[in-house]
C-alpha cells in the first residue's frame, strides 16, 4: 500500500501541523524570532525515505504497462499533487499513450483522447527540460483544457530521458494543500523522472527480449509431421515472469519399421544455455532412434552413452515412446516407453477414465551416469484414447504441492477426453488463465476408433 505522504512514517503531527513544521524547517516559514530555521536532518530523512519508497515503486515491474503506472502514481505521491500523468512517445516523439492519475472517470479520459501535441505540454518535449508554472490560465503558452477536463491551476512536469533519448513527459498538477510547486518539488520529481526513465527503458529492453527468445525458441521447436491414422497436437508456452530461453521440447518421427516415435523433455536450467543444449539432445536422440531402432529404455541407454562424450554432459529429464500397431493384438495400438526422471505420461479414455503411466522402476535424467540400467513398459492405448504428455510447468506451483496440480491436470481432461486436440491443448494450456512459473510444453496423441469413428 502507498505511503500517504502528509502521514509522517513513524506518527507524529496531524496533516496541517506536519505541513506547517514542513515548510518552517525547509526554511520557507517564519520562526519564533521571525528568522527562518535551517532545515532538520529528520525532514531530510524524511524527504528522502518518500523518493526511496517512489523509485522503489517504479522499479518492481519489468512490463511496461505496470512501469507506467507506477511512475505516475510514485509522482504524484512523492509531491503530494491532486493530478499526475504521463505522455508515451513515440521514436518521432508523438504522444502514443497517455497514462494518468485523478481523473477517476475511465469514459472521460477515453473521451479526451490523447493530447494534440501543443500547448504547454508541448514544451517538455521541445525543450526538452523541466517546466513549472504557478498559474496555467494566464501562461502565455496555454490553450486550455479540453470539455470536462478537470481545470487546474497549477502544473509541473519533466521529461523522461536516457542517454539523449526521451521517453515520455511526466507532468502532476495542483498539490493537495492548494500551494503552487517549488524547488525541493521540481527536486524530487526530477530525482524520480531519472530513476522512472531508466526503468522504463529496461522494461522496454527486458520486452523486446522476451519476444526475441520467444521467437528464437518456437522456431528451435519441431513441425509435427502427419502421423496418420493417429491425431497429434502440441503447445509450448513460456513461463509467464522469465525471459530466458527454457529447454522444454517435444517431437514425433515416424520409424522407418512404421512404428511412430514420441518424445517429451525438459533440459535443465533456464538460461541461455538450456535451448542450444535442447537442441543438441533432442537431434541425437532423433537420430538414435531412427537409424537404431530398439525398445525406449535401449535408446535411451543410447543417448546415454552419447552424452558422455562432453566434458560436462547436459541432463535433461525426458519420456520417450514407441507407438505401434500390432496385427498379433487385433490390430490394437500399444505404447512402450522408457521414462528418464520425467513426469508420467497420462492416458485418458474416450468414457473419461485417467491413469498415469507411473510404473514402480522410474529411471534417472540423461547426462547423469551412463552405466545405470534403463527400462522399458508397454500399455495398451485403446480406441480413441489420448495420451498426453507434458513438462512439470504444465502442473507446477510454487504454493501447491505436486499431487494437487497432477489431480487438476487429469480432472480436465477427463472433461475434454473427446474433445478435438487442438482444443484439448489450448484448454489445458490456459485452464484458468493461470501464470507458469515454468515453460510448458504438452503433446497430444489420439488413437482412432473413438465415438463416432
Amino acid at each position: 500500500m502507498a505511503h500517504n505522504p502528509w502521514e509522517p512514517p513513524f506518527g507524529g503531527p496531524q496533516p496541517e501541523a506536519a505541513r506547517a513544521t514542513e515548510l518552517q524547517d525547509r526554511g520557507r516559514g517564519p520562526t519564533r524570532d521571525g528568522v527562518a530555521a535551517p532545515p532538520r536532518r529528520a525532514l531530510d530523512r524524511h524527504l528522502l525515505r518518500r523518493l526511496l519508497d517512489a523509485v522503489g515503486a517504479v522499479s518492481t515491474d519489468m512490463a511496461t504497462p505496470a512501469v507506467l503506472h507506477h511512475i505516475v502514481e510514485a509522482a504524484t505521491d512523492l509531491v503530494a499533487a491532486r493530478y499526475g500523468a504521463l505522455g508515451v512517445l513515440s521514436d518521432s516523439g508523438e504522444i502514443i499513450d497517455l497514462i494518468t492519475v485523478g481523473i477517476d472517470d475511465p469514459h472521460l479520459c477515453a473521451a479526451m483522447g490523447l493530447p494534440q501535441g501543443h500547448g504547454l505540454l508541448r514544451t517538455l518535449v521541445d525543450d526538452r527540460r523541466s517546466l513549472r508554472v504557478a498559474d496555467v490560465a494566464t501562461h502565455p503558452l496555454s490553450v486550455g483544457f479540453p470539455p470536462r477536463h478537470p481545470v487546474m491551476r497549477t502544473l509541473m512536469g519533466v521529461p523522461l530521458m536516457v542517454r539523449d533519448t526521451l521517453y515520455g513527459d511526466l507532468y502532476v498538477a495542483d498539490k493537495v494543500d492548494g500551494t503552487p510547486f517549488d524547488d525541493d518539488d521540481e527536486g524530487l520529481l526530477t530525482a524520480l523522472a531519472s530513476a522512472a526513465g531508466i526503468s522504463l527503458e529496461n522494461a522496454r529492453l527486458y520486452e523486446r527480449l522476451r519476444g526475441a527468445t520467444e521467437h528464437f525458441r518456437r522456431r528451435m521447436l519441431p513441425l509435427l509431421p502427419d502421423l496418420a491414422p493417429l491425431e497429434a497436437a502440441a503447445r509450448y508456452e513460456p513461463a509467464s515472469e522469465l525471459p530466458g530461453l527454457g529447454g522444454d521440447w517435444y517431437d514425433a518421427v515416424k520409424l522407418p519399421d512404421g512404428a511412430t516415435c514420441v518424445v517429451m523433455g525438459d533440459v535443465t536450467g533456464h538460461d541461455i544455455e538450456a535451448a542450444p543444449l535442447m537442441g543438441q539432445i533432442r537431434n541425437m536422440l532423433r537420430a538414435i532412434a531412427f537409424d537404431r531402432g530398439g525398445p525406449p529404455g535401449l535408446v535411451i541407454s543410447r543417448l546415454d552413452h552419447a552424452l558422455s562424450m562432453f566434458d560436462e554432459p547436459p541432463t535433461a529429464t525426458l519420456v520417450l515412446g514407441r507407438i505401434e500397431r500390432r496385427s498379433a493384438e487385433g490390430g490394437r495400438y500399444t505404447f512402450s516407453w522408457s521414462n528418464a526422471g520425467h513426469l508420467p505420461p497420462l492416458l485418458v479414455g474416450a468414457d473419461g477414465s485417467t491413469r498415469y503411466l507411473a510404473p514402480a522402476r522410474h529411471g534417472i535424467p540423461v547426462g547423469i551416469d551412463a552405466s545405470v540400467p534403463r527400462f522399458s513398459h508397454e500399455h495398451p492405448l485403446p480406441p480413441g484414447s489420448t495420451l498426453l504428455l507434458f513438462t512439470d510447468g504444465l502442473v507446477e506451483r510454487r504454493d501447491q504441492d505436486i499431487d494437487t496440480g497432477l489431480d487438476g491436470l487429469a480432472a480436465q481432461a477427463a472433461r475434454l477426453a473427446t474433445a478435438p486436440l487442438d482444443d484439448l491443448c489450448d484448454a489445458l494450456i490456459g485452464r484458468d488463465l493461470q501464470v507458469f512459473d515454468d515453460d510448458v510444453a504438452v503433446f497430444a496423441l489420439r488413437t482412432p476408433g473413438g465415438p463416432g469413428q
